[in-house]
């Protein structure tokens, strides 16, 4: 990051800070009004004895000086200054340029706004994922392309799991199942990183490692790949060759969900061959 950059960024955190502070009364923090105050709200030394921190590292704070801050001491600023869970985010992103800890849950739930956005895609099969790689959203065609999410269990249900342990997804791919699984599997240890010492992961790697010889080798190397755009050969067992491009984002509301929608390519008549499946033929 540039020097420039930096200073911007701790401006913006040094005003964030100013202006929850003035939005708070001293009646609301359980401070005596004191008589007339220059500024409205509160004092800094009244943020820094609610949130037990000093005067002088708070001070510094709304200085924009460079100094380093933990998430204990951004906790007890976002009590101190009621912030909301949209302007807790806003503070970690500021003084910390990541998200606190629990706003990236391990298990999604897509919403009801997500899973009419799937169905909406119609020939474009589309998933929702979450950071371990569990598919908890998903519309028809993502069905009739690769299996009917509906009738798989929880661990069936997980990319990773059904990658390296599926014949189905292996014939789907063929010769491209070695390199479709490595980015699966950089793609899961870049997720790792972020939920580090949930023993849900552990347990997943010690059963699919005894489950899988290739992800036993593979998971040592630390590979870290992020999802990208990209295009893919699928090969349906009833509608043959199917040929997509395939985008990945996720919503603004949910950061721990990824939203994958497969495009229909030219080749090979892929839209066509989709909406035959669809239809049951």
């Amino acid at each position: 990051m540039s020097e420039q950059s930096e200073s911007d960024r701790l401006k913006e955190l040094a005003e964030f800070l100013r202006s929850r502070r003035a939005r708070i009364s001293p009646e609301e923090a359980g401070f005596a009004d004191g008589g007339r105050r220059r500024t409205p709200g509160l004092r800094r030394s009244e943020v820094a004895q609610l949130s037990g921190m000093s005067v002088d590292w708070y001070t510094w704070m709304e200085q924009a000086r460079p100094i380093q801050v933990s998430a204990q001491v951004l906790e007890s600023l976002s009590r101190a200054l009621r912030l909301d869970a949209g302007e807790r985010k806003h503070l970690y992103l500021l003084a910390l340029r990541q998200l606190p800890a629990d706003a990236l849950g391990g298990e999604g739930v897509a919403s009801e706004t997500l899973r009419l956005f799937l169905e909406r895609q119609e020939d474009m099969p589309a998933v929702v994922y979450d950071l371990r790689l569990n598919v908890v959203g998903w519309n028809r065609p993502a069905c009739v392309v690769y299996g009917d999410y509906e009738r798989m269990t929880a661990r069936e249900r997980n990319t990773v799991w059904r990658t390296f342990t599926s014949p189905y997804v292996r014939e789907l791919l063929r010769d491209g199942w070695e390199a479709q699984a490595h980015r699966r599997l950089a793609q899961f240890r870049a997720n790792y990183a972020k939920l580090a010492g949930d023993p849900w992961w552990k347990e997943f790697v010690e059963e699919l490692g005894v489950a899988s010889p290739e992800f036993r080798e593979w998971w040592p190397r630390h590979d870290v790949k992020e999802a990208k755009e990209g295009s893919k050969l699928l090969y349906h067992p009833v509608g043959g060759p199917l040929a997509f491009g395939h985008l990945s984002f996720q919503p603004f509301d949910a950061p721990d969900l990824t939203v994958t929608i497969n495009l229909p390519l030219e080749e090979h008549d892929t839209a066509a061959k989709i909406r035959r499946l669809l239809a049951g033929g």
